[in-house]
């Protein structure tokens, strides 16, 4: 339990001078540009001019996100994990 607490208390003061490295503050509202695509609507989120979210709505079906995957301008849909669950059936009776 000791060892906990001394693990526990370490990683607290590794973490604390992270904190400082965080980047520039955002502040108020992001910047929004929607566009109408062919039978799509696409909103662009903006912070800085850093583009981080793109909100896409078709005219029939439900609206999806595609957010950053990586530093690059490569999107990918946030309702789609990359990680693949697998769902096999073990037991059965």
């Amino acid at each position: 339990m000791r060892a906990l607490k001394h693990l526990l208390l370490a990683s607290v003061l590794a973490v604390v001078p992270l904190s400082g490295f965080a980047q520039e503050s955002v502040d108020g509202d992001p910047d929004v540009t929607i566009r109408q695509e062919g039978d799509r609507t696409v909103e662009e989120y903006r912070v800085n001019g850093f583009l981080y979210a793109v909100k896409v709505t078709p005219k029939h079906g439900k609206p999806y996100f595609l957010v950053r995957a990586d530093g690059d301008s490569n999107f990918v849909r946030a309702d789609k994990p990359d990680m693949l669950i697998p769902a096999w059936e073990i037991f059965s009776w």
